[in-house]
């Protein structure tokens, strides 16, 4: 794995544990379909399936993490989140939201992870 490969690693990492300390059950993670692409982290929040892209980014970088989810970006995830409907069995009683969580690495000191509910 490369150094961009094991930074994206430890967001998703630091992510996932917040998602579970606010209560969300994980589905999977790194979840694929096909050339639509990959969801960062599937997760059950209640009665609600979330689909959740998690950006990572270094204190100091051109873009805030959060500011990754573009139009283009939200198509597809929204594309991804019918893809894993479909494949498990349609939408729950709460139907799918999709998150971002933004991990900014400082210098110095803890990672800042940031987790935006209803993105796209």
């Amino acid at each position: 794995m490369n150094a961009t490969g094991a930074l994206g690693r430890y967001g998703e990492d630091l992510a996932a544990r917040l998602l579970v300390g606010s209560g969300m059950r994980l589905l999977a993670r790194n979840w694929r379909c096909g050339r639509a692409g990959e969801i960062d982290i599937v997760a059950r929040d209640g009665d609600t399936v979330v689909v959740c892209e998690v950006k990572t980014r270094r204190a100091g970088c051109y873009e805030h993490p959060m500011a990754a989810v573009t139009p283009a970006k939200a198509r597809r995830l929204r594309r991804l989140a019918d893809c894993w409907l479909e494949r498990y069995g349609g939408p729950p009683p709460g139907g799918v939201r999709i998150d971002l969580v933004g991990v900014t690495l400082p210098r110095r000191g803890a990672a800042v992870v940031e987790h935006a509910r209803g993105v796209a």
